[in-house]
C-alpha cells in the first residue's frame, strides 16, 4: 500500500506502478502457463480455454494419464461364487426392475473407475481413495455417451477423472467438469451406497458381486493406502484443517450441504433430523486402514432414507474434502 501511495503522486508514478503490476501478474501466471503448455502435450484434444478453476489448483497425483487403470467393463459373479470376506466394504447399486450390484472397494481402490451399465442406464462406479469419496455418476450429458478414465490429477486431493471423448476434466466430488469442452456441465448422480459384502448378500442372496479384473498385476483385497485413514493430513492437501476441531480425515456423511460427524452416527446409531433418517451399522471394515482390508478396522457403514423410507444419494467423505469444497456453505450437523 505504501508503494501504490507514493507512485500515485506523479503521472511517471502512475507508470511505474502499472508496469510493476503487469510484470507481478506475468510472473503470478508464470508457472500455470508453463503447466498448461506441458498439459497440452498428454492432452491433446482437451480445450484448456476453458476452464473453471484456477491450474494452479490441479496437481500431479504422481501416476500419469490412465496410469492408474480405469475398467471400460465387469463381470460378476452371485454370492455362491464369491471368497471376498464378508467384512469387506462394496458400493451398492440398486436400480428398480433391476438386479443389484455390488462393486468391491478392493477393485475400486486399483482402478477408482468402473464404466457399466445397468438395465439401460450407463454408470460410472467412481472412487476416490484419498477423500474417501465413493459416488455413481449417470455418463450421459446432453444425450452423448462418455466414458471415463483416471487423469492422474489431483485438486484439493480429489481425484479428477476425464472423458475420453472430448478429454475434459471432470471433479469427482460434486461431478462437474472443470477443464475442457464440457466445463461448467455436471454429471447427474445415481443413488448408491457404501455396506459391507454381508450386509448386501444378506438383503440380495441373488444379488451381483463384481468378479475381480482380468489381466491385471494387483493385489487385489490389499490396501496401497496403508494407514492413510489414520493420518494426520491428507496427501497432497496444504488447505486449513475443518472447523469445530474436527480431524482432517475424520468420515462425515453429506448430505447437499449438510454434514453429519460419523462418530455421531456411531454413538446413536439412529438420528432423525432435517428430514432425514440416518442409520449406522457395524461390521464393515474400512477400505483405507490396515494392509490387509479384511483385516482392517471396523468403521461402520451409513444409510440416509428420507421420511418415506427412500433411499437418499449421500456420501460419507472424508472432512477436510468436504470443507474443501463446500466452505462456508457447509452445515455441519453436530447436535447439541
Amino acid at each position: 500500500m505504501l508503494l501504490a501511495h507514493l507512485f500515485t503522486m506523479t503521472e511517471k508514478g502512475a507508470k511505474m506502478l502499472k508496469s510493476l503490476a503487469a510484470a507481478a501478474l506475468v510472473f503470478s501466471s508464470a508457472p500455470a502457463i508453463a503447466q498448461v503448455a506441458f498439459w497440452e502435450n498428454e492432452w491433446p484434444l482437451t480445450d484448456f480455454e476453458k476452464t473453471s478453476v484456477e491450474f494452479i489448483e490441479i496437481m500431479s497425483g504422481g501416476p500419469p494419464k490412465d496410469g492408474i487403470p480405469a475398467l471400460n467393463s465387469a463381470e460378476f459373479a452371485t454370492p455362491d461364487l464369491t471368497d471376498i470376506p464378508l467384512r469387506e466394504p462394496v458400493v451398492t447399486v440398486e436400480i428398480a426392475g433391476e438386479t443389484p450390484r455390488a462393486y468391491p472397494l478392493r477393485y475400486l481402490n486399483w482402478h477408482e473407475i468402473v464404466n457399466d451399465e445397468i438395465g439401460g442406464m450407463p454408470i460410472a462406479v467412481t472412487y476416490c481413495p484419498l477423500c474417501n469419496s465413493e459416488i455413481v455418476f449417470d455418463r450421459r450429458v446432453d444425450g452423448r455417451l462418455l466414458t471415463f478414465g483416471v487423469s492422474g490429477k489431483l485438486r484439493n486431493s480429489n481425484l479428477i477423472m476425464f472423458d475420453r471423448e472430448t478429454e475434459s476434466w471432470w471433479q469427482q466430488f460434486g461431478g462437474e467438469a472443470i477443464v475442457g469442452e464440457y466445463t461448467g456441465k455436471k454429471l447427474s448422480k445415481v443413488v448408491s451406497w457404501t455396506e459391507s459384502l454381508a450386509d448386501f448378500t444378506a438383503r440380495n442372496p441373488e444379488g451381483l458381486i463384481m468378479a475381480e479384473p482380468e489381466g491385471f498385476r494387483r493385489q487385489y483385497g490389499q490396501n496401497p493406502y496403508d494407514g492413510y485413514d489414520s493420518s494426520a493430513r491428507p496427501f497432497l492437501y496444504s488447505g486449513a484443517p475443518p472447523p469445530f476441531g474436527i480431524q482432517p480425515l475424520a468420515r462425515i456423511i453429506q448430505v447437499g450441504n449438510l454434514a453429519w460427524p460419523m462418530e455421531r452416527l456411531r454413538e446413536a446409531e439412529v438420528i432423525e433430523e432435517a428430514g432425514f433418517r440416518i442409520e449406522w451399522r457395524a461390521g464393515m471394515a474400512s477400505a483405507t486402514d490396515g494392509r490387509v482390508i479384511a483385516q482392517s478396522r471396523d468403521i461402520g457403514s451409513i444409510r440416509v432414507f428420507d421420511m418415506e423410507g427412500n433411499a437418499v444419494s449421500h456420501e460419507v467423505v472424508f472432512a477436510f474434502a468436504l470443507d474443501a469444497f463446500l466452505g462456508d456453505d457447509a452445515q455441519w450437523m453436530l447436535g447439541e
